[in-house]
């Protein structure tokens, strides 16, 4: 059996690390080249993987540019792996699979198919989830199920924290999935159409913090949108931009104040009024040098 893996970030990592561990023929690594891996989240040089375990590899900007179109064609595979890939695989490259492209996705398809699927979970309040195996097809996310394993994201988890329990589910789901391919006892199984919701694209505009929203959400938004995503944001004294990566939220018995005030600096941490409580921010990146002042605020 041949197989070729394409992907960009740390699910792809996962993916082939486990390939190797399990002795998975893998014939060709499609790697996002470093240099075209500025705005990719999380980015995963996968490449150097392949090189350190003799595994044959190209870096791409595009992924169907002729040249690894080209290179997957005389490979001709019996599957495609594409896991954590934000470009979307041409139907070139989706013919050259015998037998399937692979796709994953962290969420219990048919819902939650589409874009930023960490975040928007984080958001919404979904405890319980799933990471998927899937077979692509022309739609979104919308391919024969292959296999399904759960996850737990909990009140306290942030981005990178909900990445890593998606991670250990992928690395179990391939584990137990991975063999069948091999012999060839794939049972995939349709999706159920009336139950498909879709997750809609988010730019790191959407990280703009609203100080008239509760605390409770704005800690939610800082915990979808924080590493490996841009993070959210507001503008102190409506000029500096800064970025908030860690926050709890509390409870507000002693200061009055407008929303986007601050209330209270410490070395470890600056207190913000929200409409319904406090905003304990301990992780911050301002864009240029500013010296916070209780009183002034966040707009």
């Amino acid at each position: 059996m041949k197989s070729v893996l394409i992907g960009s970030v740390g699910s792809s990592k996962i993916a082939l690390e486990t390939m190797i561990e399990l002795g998975f023929p893998v014939d060709m690594v499609f790697s996002l080249g470093e240099e075209y891996s500025k705005n990719v989240s999380g980015y995963e040089p996968i490449h150097k993987i392949a090189k350190q375990h003799g595994l044959p590899y190209m870096t791409f900007k595009k992924i169907n540019d002729e040249s690894c179109v080209s290179a997957i064609r005389q490979i001709q595979p019996d599957y495609i792996f594409v896991i954590g890939l934000s470009q979307l695989v041409g139907n070139e490259i989706m013919q050259c699979a015998k037998k399937g492209v692979v796709g994953f996705h962290p969420t219990p398809l048919p819902k939650f198919r589409g874009r930023a699927a960490i975040p928007w979970q984080i958001l919404l309040g979904v405890k319980n989830s799933k990471v998927s195996l899937f077979f692509i097809d022309e739609g979104t996310d919308s391919g024969r199920i292959i296999g399904q394993m759960e996850y737990l994201i909990e009140d306290d988890d942030y981005a990178d924290d909900v990445g890593r329990k998606c991670g250990v589910a992928l690395q179990e789901l391939l584990k137990v999935s991975l063999p069948k391919f091999l012999d060839d006892t794939i049972e995939a199984i349709p999706q159920d159409e009336s139950l498909a919701t879709y997750l809609l694209k988010r730019t790191p505009e959407d990280g703009c913090i609203n100080w008239q929203d509760s605390a409770k959400n704005i800690q939610r938004l800082i915990r979808a949108v924080s590493y490996p995503y841009p993070g959210a944001f507001s503008m102190y004294d409506g000029k500096t931009k800064v970025i908030f990566w860690k926050a709890d939220k509390l409870e507000n018995n002693k200061y009055i104040g407008i929303p986007g005030q601050i209330a209270e600096i410490s070395e470890n941490y600056i207190d913000i009024v929200c409409l319904d409580g406090l905003l304990r921010v301990y992780e911050y990146s301002p864009e240029d040098q500013v010296h916070f002042r209780v009183g002034h605020k966040f707009k």
